[in-house]
């Protein structure tokens, strides 16, 4: 058994453990407790060794932009996508799922099988192109999540000035924001974590230590998915996959590339699960709308947790059929019909729920009307 298959193993038994210690957990503060330890340490501390440990170079530049326009383009697919699942426009769930399905989490998902199957310098490029994806998730989702909560919760007026102004609040108090400020005034004078003195490092590495063990955890503990949210999260996800292959498929076909292993690479960072991050900015709004009803809430944290819940697995499934696929996506073609394949199963769900729904409807009022002309 390889070794990136191990680690995604390690990585679903620690979701299985947060199940299992439901019971354990009476009420939503002792939960609540997790997520404010992963929001106020772990992930900062995550996020600052992460900028540190930036090295850019010139001839891989070139890849940021390609993983920003992949980020981007699904962004401004979800709008057209998302009604088709059955999550309606301006409800919490539609801009949950708007924030978090253009996210990618490759160090959780796609990293440990890319060095698996590909080696090291594939890697090194995944990482390169992941910092397209860091600028995404972590500057552009957050003002995007902040825009949405002042916008909905001011009343309707449009005072821009006033929106302004606790948005830099916000920006500016939060742990995770302070952190990036630091690391890249840090980077801006060329500093790097050796360069920080032994115990703030050390400190540091050990905070991020706990940040991947907490999220799963969490993701076991809080996820609550109905029969119907599954198949509705399911069926996103197929499509959001579908969505990736066509793109992927279009680039490779127009850019000519013809390496095996490039072509997996890039099929196999897009296929990425759903980041944890912008769920981290789902979480400050949440925390900031405390007596704000649920159906006014700028968010769902439940369904963002689903999607995160049913992500990891599907898009695990998905990177190990791409990388033990051999010779089989080497022509853009396969890559395209793969594409259309997982369009086809993600969008016919919703249409067979919908379908289905509307014949147990006209057979109820069949029914209905049978039994009222009996009586008459």
């Amino acid at each position: 058994m390889d070794i990136g298959f191990q680690k995604t193993i390690v990585f679903l038994f620690f979701i299985f453990i947060g199940i299992l210690l439901k019971s354990k957990f009476k009420s939503k503060e002792e939960i609540s407790g997790i997520k404010k330890i992963i929001l106020n340490l772990a992930l900062p501390a995550t996020i600052f060794i992460a900028l540190l440990g930036i090295k850019v170079e010139p001839h891989l530049l070139i890849l940021p932009l390609l993983a920003l326009g992949l980020n981007l383009l699904l962004f401004l697919a979800m709008p057209f996508i998302l009604p088709v699942m059955g999550i309606g426009r301006g409800t919490p769930e539609f801009r949950t799922a708007k924030l978090l399905v253009p996210s990618l989490a490759p160090g959780l998902s796609s990293f440990p099988f890319i060095l698996e199957f590909l080696g090291e310098d594939y890697l090194a490029k995944a990482a390169m192109s992941d910092l397209g994806n860091k600028v995404f998730v972590l500057f552009f989702l957050y003002l995007v999540a902040m825009n949405w909560h002042y916008g909905l919760q001011s009343n309707g007026k449009k005072n821009e000035g006033k929106k302004l102004g606790p948005l830099i609040r916000a920006m500016v108090s939060e742990p995770v924001n302070i952190f990036i400020g630091v690391a890249l005034v840090l980077l801006a004078f060329g500093m790097s974590m050796d360069s920080l003195p032994f115990f703030l490092s050390e400190t540091l590495e050990k905070l991020s230590l706990i940040m991947t063990p907490l999220v799963l955890l969490f993701i076991g503990l809080a996820v609550k998915i109905k029969r119907k949210q599954f198949f509705q999260i399911f069926s996103l996800l197929c499509t959001r996959a579908g969505l990736v292959l066509l793109i992927s498929g279009i680039f490779i076909l127009i850019s000519g590339i013809q390496a095996q292993n490039e072509i997996l690479l890039i099929l196999a960072f897009g296929l990425s699960a759903c980041s944890f991050w912008p769920y981290a900015h789902i979480a400050a709004v949440d925390s900031m709308e405390m007596e704000v009803e649920p159906q006014k809430k700028t968010f769902s944290s439940s369904f963002g947790v689903a999607v995160l819940a049913l992500s990891f697995p599907l898009s695990t499934m998905l990177i190990l059929a791409v990388l033990n696929s051999g010779s089989f996506f080497e022509h853009s073609y396969t890559i395209l019909l793969v594409a259309l394949l997982l369009l086809a199963i993600g969008l016919s769900i919703p249409l067979c729920i919908g379908l289905n729904k509307k014949w147990s409807i006209q057979r109820i009022v069949g029914y209905k009307l049978k039994s009222a002309t009996e009586n008459a």
